[in-house]
């Protein structure tokens, strides 16, 4: 089977509603991949290097999210080759993606891969997330393999406003221990926990789904 029937294929495992991007994303999935693969060989973007493998544990992977996750504004921290903030792209080009990664050579590519698959709707910020500032809504804070739960939660407390009072933070996680989930504290609380399916992939995944309690008059209590 080649890459492109896979990659068909997973989409309609994962019976999600993409609309009109249907007849597009398999195309802009199968080169997203291929750029994957051809800048891993000199900047090793990810220990996976096949590209079979890359689309089940990183793209569709990534794309499982999406039912669980609101927008139009996404903020994905610690991007790395762009995951999940590229295929959560290409699955919804109404929605502003902003890819957060720090490391000059991934964030390259990241800006090579925007321009390449011509997603208007994604921003490169070459930048530590701490260091930026939370000068807009966003509906969905997400992460994948970035930090534990309390240091994702310090990293991007800037979004915990009033005005965000309806912001998710969505951590992606293979397995979340108790102590670790106990690392979520004020203003924050976990508001569910997801078990994924993502097709083509036997293993355990996860959603921390956290959400701010900051709401009018708590907001006054929190203030420092």
């Amino acid at each position: 089977m080649s890459l492109l029937q896979e990659i068909t294929q997973g989409l309609e495992a994962l019976d999600y509603d993409f609309g009109a991007q249907e007849k597009l994303l398999p195309g802009l999935i199968e080169r997203y991949v291929l750029l994957i693969e051809k800048w891993n060989k000199i900047h090793n973007l990810t220990a996976i290097r096949n590209p079979h493998d890359m689309l089940y544990q990183h793209i569709m992977d990534s794309l499982a999210v999406l039912p669980y996750i609101g927008g139009p504004q996404i903020i994905d921290v610690g991007s790395g080759a762009g995951l999940p903030g590229i295929p959560i792209a290409l699955a919804r080009p109404d929605w502003q993606v902003s890819l957060v990664e720090s490391n000059q050579k991934k964030a390259a590519f990241l800006q090579q891969v925007k321009i390449e698959l011509a997603l208007h709707n994604v921003d490169v910020m070459a930048q530590r997330i701490e260091d930026i500032r939370a000068d807009k809504t966003v509906d969905t804070v997400i992460t994948r393999a970035f930090s534990e739960l309390g240091e994702f939660m310090a990293l991007t407390r800037q979004w915990a406003t009033k005005e965000n009072a309806d912001c998710r933070w969505v951590a992606m996680k293979a397995n979340c221990s108790d102590n670790e989930r106990k690392q979520v504290r004020n203003p924050f609380f976990i508001e569910k926990i997801v078990t994924l399916t993502v097709p083509g992939l036997d293993a355990d995944r996860q959603l921390i789904i956290t959400k701010n309690a900051i709401q009018g008059a708590q907001m006054q209590e929190l203030s420092p």
